[in-house]
Formats: structure tokens, sequence, C-alpha cells
């Protein structure tokens, strides 16, 4: 078994690269950003204050995430209830940016997490898994954008869907999550020391994923 960690701030394409990364490996995808996000789901329903720690203990004891893949499509599943359709709104990934930095949340995830790396090769993104998840990772990379470029590419994305949106807010939305993501005392995001550093700010999404094959070739992991 092998893995290949892509971790990098908030809307620099991780899970778009990650999962045409895997087809090309044959391995499979986990998208941990969408497990935070199931648990911020939660949080939201029921009305949680993540700075209240016994509410977050709590509530992680009530939890329980899982994934599934149909047509090789990673479903995520909270108290057996697929909410993978719930998972991509602003709300929730604010909330996720905030729950996730909760000892009790990673917790809850982490070994699920690093037991699926155990039985599978897999493709794995988020915010600290070359760091903190799987820190013996074959294959480090460190994928990230301006907060411009992100931006854009948020509002083009929203756009496409029929919802009204604003580019400047958006952007300053990333650069909160990228303080919050970064500052945060347990596992902040940031660069593994072994980490290929790959800036797609100025790359077509063919251009970053032959980049990170490129990575696994040298690794042994893809011909």
């Amino acid at each position: 078994m092998a893995s290949v960690a892509i971790d990098g701030p908030a809307g620099a394409g991780k899970s778009t690269i990650a999962k045409l990364v895997a087809k090309e490996l044959q391995a499979i995808y986990v998208d941990t950003g969408a497990m935070y996000r199931a648990i911020a789901v939660y949080f939201l329903r029921n009305q949680l204050d993540p700075e209240m720690s016994e509410q977050v203990e709590q509530a992680c004891k009530n939890i329980e995430v899982s994934i599934s893949y149909e047509n090789g499509a990673q479903q995520v599943w909270l108290n057996g209830e697929n909410v993978t359709p719930f998972l991509r709104t602003e709300e929730v990934g604010n909330m996720a940016s905030k729950s996730s930095a909760k000892q009790p949340v990673r917790d809850a995830l982490l070994q699920l997490q690093r037991d699926m790396a155990a039985k599978n090769t897999v493709v794995m993104d988020g915010r600290d898994i070359g760091t903190n998840v799987l820190p013996n990772a074959e294959v480090k990379i460190y994928l990230t954008a301006s907060s411009a470029e992100r931006a854009r590419r948020r509002y083009e994305e929203l756009k496409q869907k029929g919802e009204t949106c604003d580019l400047a807010q958006i952007e300053a939305d990333i650069i909160k999550r990228d303080e919050q993501d970064m500052s945060r005392a347990i596992a902040p995001l940031k660069q593994a020391e072994d980490a290929y550093y790959l800036d797609s700010s100025n790359l077509t999404i063919a251009e970053v994923v032959e980049a990170i094959l490129n990575q696994c070739k040298e690794k042994g992991l893809w011909k």
C-alpha cells in the first residue's frame, strides 16, 4: 500500500486534482475535508458553538462519520444519513474551519483516515495529511494558489450553479479561513518539510495533475 498526501488552503483545487491523480494511480481518493464538513453539518443543525468545549466533546460522542463509494465517487455518511449533497455550502465550510481545529473533532476522524491508508493505496487531501495524518506518505504535495485566483475559481463555480455571490466577499472569506487554518493550535495548515510545493495559480488542471504524477513516478508509484 502507498499514500499520496495533498495539503493546501481552501479553494486550491485539492479535491479536483486528487480525484484525477487517484484515477491515474488506480487508488482510492479520500476527501478528509468532506469528513470534517459532515461534522460541521451536525454542529449547524444542532446550533452548537465550537468554542464551547463541553458541547464539542459531547457532540463528538454522538457523531459517527463513515464513507462509502458509489460509482467511484466518495459518499459521506453522518449518523446513517448520506450528507454529501449538503457539504459544499459556504456556511458549512466556515463552520468546518472552526470545528476542525478542536481536538475531539480531529480525534473522531484520525483513526478512520489512517486505517483507510493502511488497507488501501490512497490519495488523501486535506490540511494536515502530510504533517499529521500520514506523516510517512510516500508522496507529499503542498498545493496552493493566490487568494485572488482561488476566489475567482469559487466565484465561477457558484455562478455555474446559479447562486448569487460577491467576488470580494469570497476572497475575504478565503483569507479569513487561511488565517484560521494556519494559526490554529492543533494540526495547523503548513507545508511538510519533505512536501513538493506546487502553486497552481497559472497552471491548468492537466498541468497540475502531470506535476503530481511526475512526483509519484520519482517514488516508483506511477510509470
